[in-house]
């Protein structure tokens, strides 16, 4: 994946449910029809939890976990969540001062950052 991070005005999400917190999922949410996959499907799986409201899709090989898809009503209904530290040529600082709103997935808050955030 190639991009930069102002190309995605709505900002940078992260959050504290149990997969976030693990991996430190810093994402940029898109629409479906926004997103082409560029390699082959059978090389990645898929993990839900929960709700199982999203599916974190990750490599087979290596573990990466480039993208996550599913449909939310409270965050605005179908989507694709790209991993920003799976993104090339993103400069390490654009990604540090990348201003990141958080949401409460874990309690199903969405709109409302939990009250502790210094470790995502």
């Amino acid at each position: 994946m190639t991009s930069k991070l102002n190309e995605f005005p709505a900002g940078v999400r992260g959050g504290p449910c149990s997969i976030c917190t693990k991996l430190r999922w810093w994402a940029v949410l898109i629409k479906p029809e926004d997103f082409r996959l560029l390699s082959d499907e059978s090389a990645l799986g898929d993990y839900q939890f929960g709700s199982k409201q999203g599916h974190h899709v990750f490599c087979k090989t290596c573990g990466a976990h480039p993208f996550g898809h599913g449909n939310i009503k409270e965050i605005g209904g179908a989507f694709r969540s790209i991993s920003l530290a799976c993104l090339d040529d993103v400069d390490p600082t654009e990604l540090a001062n990348a201003p990141v709103r958080y949401m409460d997935g874990r309690n199903d808050n969405w709109f409302a950052a939990p009250a502790e955030t210094r470790q995502l």
